[in-house]
């Protein structure tokens, strides 16, 4: 299944979390443009797919760098940023689903695993939000 260009899937992001970032909440718009975050970093083998993609602030995306995302999930928790933990499994479980079908991801595999699996940890029973 051939992607998206870069900007229609970042586009196809905005639209899907209601203009705004997936990390803090802020509305998109002139003074705060989306970004493309990858969910798994590439420096940890994360692809440039659709499943793997999130619209992020310019401070989310610079901020965040290389963490994992639990890693900066539970920041943006300490920060009382209106993140949503269900949103973030979603979208976990959608990248291991594709990387399933498609294979490949040798590096990302055992990297995405174990962030489902810590993410469990903190996962609340109703996946509300938090903060």
């Amino acid at each position: 299944m051939p992607q998206l260009p870069r900007p229609a899937r970042l586009d196809g992001a905005v639209t899907a979390q209601g203009g705004r970032c997936f990390w803090c909440g802020r509305a998109f718009g002139p003074l705060v443009p989306p970004t493309v975050d990858h969910v798994v970093p590439r420096a940890r083998g994360g692809p440039s797919w659709a499943e793997n993609e999130v619209a992020a602030c310019h401070r989310c995306n610079a901020q965040r760098g290389h963490r994992s995302p639990v890693e900066w999930l539970e920041e943006c928790l300490r920060r009382g940023w209106p993140v949503e933990v269900a949103a973030l499994d979603r979208v976990l479980e959608r990248l291991d689903a594709a990387v399933g079908e498609r294979g490949g991801q040798r590096r990302a595999r055992p990297y995405l695993r174990g962030q489902l699996r810590r993410l469990a940890g903190i996962m609340p029973e109703d996946g509300s939000r938090q903060g």
